[in-house]
């Protein structure tokens, strides 16, 4: 778990908070996006990231140290058998935190925090015209040279055949007088 905050903690002590904490992480595992505080969805992201990093590793002890946290095998079992495979190819943000406006009562600022699961997507740059210029031709120099070692090994090898084969042409001609 993270370090707590000095200061006030959420709801009392820090042994309250880290159960809140944890409940917090299990409700969002189980429904995959949860209405709460904007406090308490950005105190609750660290350690909801840290606990699907320890189920992307998926080992006997990554499971161990996330139920320590949260306590429900059930919940354990969905977030390594179902959101760890979603996830799998995404290096880190996995969650997402929306600002809702005030709630209507005390007029709390509230948020949604909800698991990203879509698959990531791969940005493709765009080509700048002068700039991409210079470095596109700078790799077709360097694989000229290369083409060249590749031939001169070539003349080299068909030089030690023809080399190989005057000898024996040398000692027909020997044996032949």
């Amino acid at each position: 778990m993270p370090k707590p905050t000095k200061g006030p903690r959420l709801g009392g002590g820090p042994a309250h908070e880290r159960l809140l904490l944890a409940n917090l992480a299990a409700a969002l595992y189980t429904h995959e996006r949860i209405t709460t505080t904007e406090t308490k969805a950005k105190r609750l992201r660290p350690l909801a990231e840290r606990l699907i990093t320890f189920a992307k590793r998926g080992d006997l002890h990554a499971r161990r140290r996330v139920l320590a946290v949260i306590g429900d095998k059930a919940v354990v079992h969905k977030l390594f058998a179902e959101i760890a495979p979603q996830v799998a190819d995404r290096d880190g943000g996995y969650t997402r935190i929306t600002k809702i406006g005030n709630r209507k009562g005390d007029n709390a600022p509230m948020a949604v925090i909800e698991l990203v699961l879509e698959p990531v997507v791969k940005k493709q740059r765009a080509a700048k015209p002068a700039a991409e210029a210079a470095p596109v031709e700078a790799p077709v120099e360097e694989t000229a040279p290369v083409e060249e070692t590749e031939v001169v090994e070539a003349e080299v090898e068909v030089e030690e055949t023809e080399a190989a084969e005057a000898p024996a042409e040398e000692t027909e001609a020997v044996e032949a007088k």
